[in-house]
């Protein structure tokens, strides 16, 4: 299932969240997927922003940054913000993590030289992969962070992994109960990496 951009609003802050399932809504009436419920978290705030949906169910890191220019070009405007959701499909495969590491980095390489201020969404290695894989792939985000100065939330499942209430039948994927929770955590990060003149113009 491929993930719809949204077509962006004539006035505020656009954010485009570039990622894979987790971001796309994967098994949800668009209105509940993650895209749809952070732009209403964001307007009943005060931010009218529009949220443009980037995400491509069972990317990997490579697919997201193969497709990163064509996405941009797709938002007919240069994005307030970017929020960057990817690894999870890489972790889940055993890819190397300097693999992983090398094309988020050249991702936020792209939204550097485009001056776009980034939201890396971390996430965290499975445990059957072993310690070694584990503590280099959770490292990966806040080190990309650091290097690119970057705002970080260090877990975009923070409150919902392990608890089965809050994931699909596919073990895997969020509920609608489970996207409220990630909005609800995510959405203060996001308020705090738009731009100032951005946020303030939402609020005229």
């Amino acid at each position: 299932m491929v993930g719809l951009l949204a077509a962006p609003a004539a006035a505020g802050p656009l954010i485009w969240a570039l990622g894979d399932s987790l971001t796309a809504g994967y098994g949800l009436p668009p209105a509940q997927g993650f895209t749809a419920r952070l732009q209403e978290a964001l307007r009943a705030g005060g931010i009218d922003a529009t949220v443009a949906n980037g995400g491509v169910s069972g990317d990997t890191t490579a697919q997201g940054r193969a497709r990163l220019l064509w996405g941009l070009r797709g938002l007919g405007r240069v994005p307030d913000l970017a929020i960057v959701e990817l690894g999870a499909n890489d972790m889940l495969r055993g890819l190397p993590v300097a693999q992983a590491r090398a094309n988020i980095d050249a991702i936020l390489t792209e939204f550097d030289r485009r001056r776009v201020p980034v939201l890396i969404a971390g996430m965290r290695a499975a445990p059957n992969l072993g310690s070694a894989y584990a503590t280099a792939f959770d490292a990966m985000y806040p080190a990309l962070a650091r290097a690119h100065r970057a705002r970080l939330y260090s877990f975009f499942l923070a409150g919902v992994a392990g608890r089965r209430e809050l994931i699909q039948a596919d073990g895997l994927h969020p509920n609608a109960r489970g996207v409220a929770i990630i909005v609800a955590g995510i959405a203060p990060a996001v308020r705090g990496a738009l731009p100032r003149p951005a946020t303030a113009r939402a609020r005229r």
